[in-house]
């Protein structure tokens, strides 16, 4: 009977781990970013513009999560 052993072994370092978490934080910035900006210029119309685009007020929110996260 043969049996079959694999390892992995990870080459990350310091320097890879901190690159990646700046990475990471940067993604969570702009993605912030783009959920304030959708809201703020939602926000700013009126509710007739809204109701041309199909958008109720309680939307809002949904639809910057949206265009952020893509949720």
């Amino acid at each position: 009977m043969a049996y079959a052993n694999t390892t992995r072994i990870g080459h990350h370092g310091l320097g890879d781990r901190v690159s990646a978490l700046v990475a990471s934080v940067k993604l969570a910035l702009a993605q912030r970013r783009i959920y304030r900006q959708t809201v703020r210029e939602l926000n700013s119309l009126t509710t007739r513009e809204l109701s041309d685009l199909g958008i109720h007020r309680s939307m809002i929110t949904r639809i910057a999560m949206e265009a952020a996260y893509g949720l």
